[in-house]
């Protein structure tokens, strides 16, 4: 008979994180998403008990300081406690936020179901169910809030490891079928918090890396399935975070790739949309266009309430209207006011008034020079890139390397941007 098991694969769920940027916009939303953190750690929480997993694994960063508060702090041990009377173990290891040293100065003890893996060395846990050997279970966290750049922090954590650690308080241990590593790591993705190669992972002997610190989920691709893995957080706290936040419900099964399904946990989801508003002729229709996408992206996102940042596109004759920003003001606020599970922080115009750039081309005034000027220097890529080189390098700045990828649509907002200029002029 095949054995099977399953868990939660949780990390940064960074309770009495702040949330910034809208405080002066909306004091009712800001005190909302106060909550929103604490909701979205009880949805965990719950999420454990209702599907009787094996055990629950944290990937580091469960408080945003390293000194959290005490009702932080009381929050999650009664989420452990929850957990242990449900009969769940706890495998936790510390985050560059809540460092090693931070937990040492705790006042609490940890309750026994929760076994908090070492920062000073690797470290390894046994899981039993019905007294049967299940899972090794190793990792290492972080000592303090930095790691050393010359170390790996993976370093010792590997199956063969773990049973040679093991051996002399667990006989058996070689029977367990399934091991599993635990990292907060920026891996690949970040070369600054104790990154690593996936290949030093691959090579462990380990079926699946539970990993924590890259707040977006993310599976790192391979041959033989999902074995390297990043929940995410659990709650997006800026529009950098946009998007469904969770956790990771892992099955593993003797013989087979790791099966995972992703829990979402976030009350209040953030995103970015962008409104085509071509076919719109009046602001009514596009406060309902508006009001359309969001229910949209809500229904996507498995989320209860979302903030959004709101980009109108497309071309219309509003533009000039739109442009205005009273108009653009009154149109977020009429979209606020409209739903209250829905909040648009930010909304921006980036419209283009019509126009017929070959009739402009055939009346032979400045703007048809312009537009034969601006297309020799879109066909010359290279000196583009030189010229924003130099721009960045006067004002003493580094490029970032998109830009080269996006000088193209950079012309082109650029030859929009003047021929919006010379429209205006024009008018006045």
């Amino acid at each position: 008979m095949t054995e099977s098991l399953t868990f939660l694969h949780t990390a940064d769920l960074h309770l009495g994180a702040p949330f910034r940027g809208l405080a002066k916009v909306s004091p009712a939303w800001a005190a909302r998403l106060v909550q929103a953190i604490a909701e979205a750690f009880d949805r965990v929480i719950d999420t454990a008990v209702s599907r009787k997993v094996d055990f629950v694994v944290v990937s580091g960063d469960v408080f945003d300081e390293s000194r959290a508060s005490y009702g932080d702090y009381l929050r999650f041990f009664e989420g452990m406690r929850t957990l242990g009377k449900a009969g769940i173990p706890v495998y936790l290891i510390t985050g560059n936020h809540d460092p090693y040293t931070s937990w040492q100065q705790s006042a609490f003890s940890l309750p026994e179901n929760v076994h908090m893996l070492p920062a000073d060395r690797p470290g390894f846990q046994l899981f039993r169910r019905n007294g049967k050997p299940l899972c090794i279970i190793g990792g290492r966290g972080y000592y303090n809030q930095s790691w050393p750049i010359d170390e790996c922090i993976a370093d010792g954590i590997t199956r063969d490891a773990a049973l040679a650690a093991l051996q002399q308080r667990e006989p058996d241990v070689a029977q367990a079928p399934f091991a599993i590593g635990m990292l907060h790591t920026g891996l690949n993705l970040d070369p600054v918090k104790a990154p690593v190669n996936p290949s030093v992972l691959l090579s462990a002997g380990m079926d699946y890396w539970a990993c924590g610190h890259i707040h977006m989920r993310y599976i790192h691709p391979g041959e033989d399935g999902p074995r390297i893995a990043f929940s995410g957080c659990i709650q997006g706290r800026d529009i950098k975070e946009t998007g469904p936040r969770g956790a990771q419900l892992v099955t593993l099964s003797e013989g087979a790739v790791p099966q995972l399904e992703f829990i979402p946990t976030a009350s209040v989801v953030w995103q970015r949309l962008r409104v085509d508003v071509s076919d719109c002729t009046t602001l009514p229709e596009i406060s309902d266009l508006i009001i359309r996408e969001l229910f949209r992206a809500n229904g996507k996102a498995h989320c209860e309430e979302m903030i959004s940042r709101i980009a109108l596109t497309g071309t219309t004759a509003l533009h000039e209207v739109l442009s205005r920003p009273d108009v653009l003001e009154d149109l977020r606020k009429h979209v606020n006011d409209s739903y209250a599970s829905f909040f648009c922080d930010t909304m921006v115009d980036e419209t283009q008034e019509p126009r017929d750039k070959q009739a402009l081309r055939e009346e032979g005034l400045f703007p048809a020079l312009f537009l034969r000027v601006a297309e020799t220097q879109r066909s010359l890529p290279e000196e583009q890139i030189a010229f924003l080189q130099q721009e960045f390098l006067d004002r003493g700045l580094q490029m970032p390397s998109s830009c080269a990828g996006k000088v193209g649509k950079l012309s082109e907002q650029a030859e929009d941007l003047v021929l919006d200029m010379l429209s205006q002029g024009e008018e006045r």
